[in-house]
């Protein structure tokens, strides 16, 4: 006489509900979008011309900002590494305070991005100076050209 093993019917699975799945991403994602969202804002630095920054200077504040135009009544003590400049569009011009090495490029009429903050007294403080340059490289062909593009750097 064989037996046959008696077959026991399946347990059944419980099935897990996935809301705690989705409520837990959710909130995550909701967590990562204040961290980067809510520091964003510190960290933007807006580039703003003389008459841009004169139409709105309470939307910049005292924060960090990029302001560019054309360098004019520049004035360098070179024992003291101390800049001072007016940066104008033609529109509206600002004083510049800067206090570091300055590019051989720097000189008047020539394009300039400060990077800094205003101070109460209205002066514009940076801490960067970026001068714009010429992107053309021209090759001296000849003795005349190198004199004139040494004339040219002084």
């Amino acid at each position: 006489m064989t037996t046959s093993p008696t077959l026991l019917p399946q347990a059944k699975r419980r099935k897990r509900s996935p809301v705690p799945v989705i409520a837990g991403g959710g909130l995550l994602a909701a967590l990562l979008g204040v961290i980067v969202f809510g520091n964003l804002s510190k960290s933007l630095e807006y580039f703003v011309t003389p008459t841009e920054y004169k139409q709105q200077p309470a939307q910049y504040g005292e924060r960090t900002i990029r302001l560019g135009g054309l360098v004019r009544n520049a004035k360098f003590d070179r024992g003291r590494l101390n800049l001072t400049f007016t940066v104008t569009d033609f529109g509206a011009s600002y004083p510049v305070s800067y206090q570091g090495a300055v590019s051989d490029l720097f000189k008047e009429n020539q394009g300039v991005v400060v990077r800094g903050a205003f101070n109460p007294a209205g002066v514009f403080q940076a801490n960067e100076l970026l001068v714009k340059h010429s992107e053309e490289y021209r090759v001296p062909t000849n003795q005349a050209d190198i004199k004139t593009m040494l004339k040219d750097t002084k």
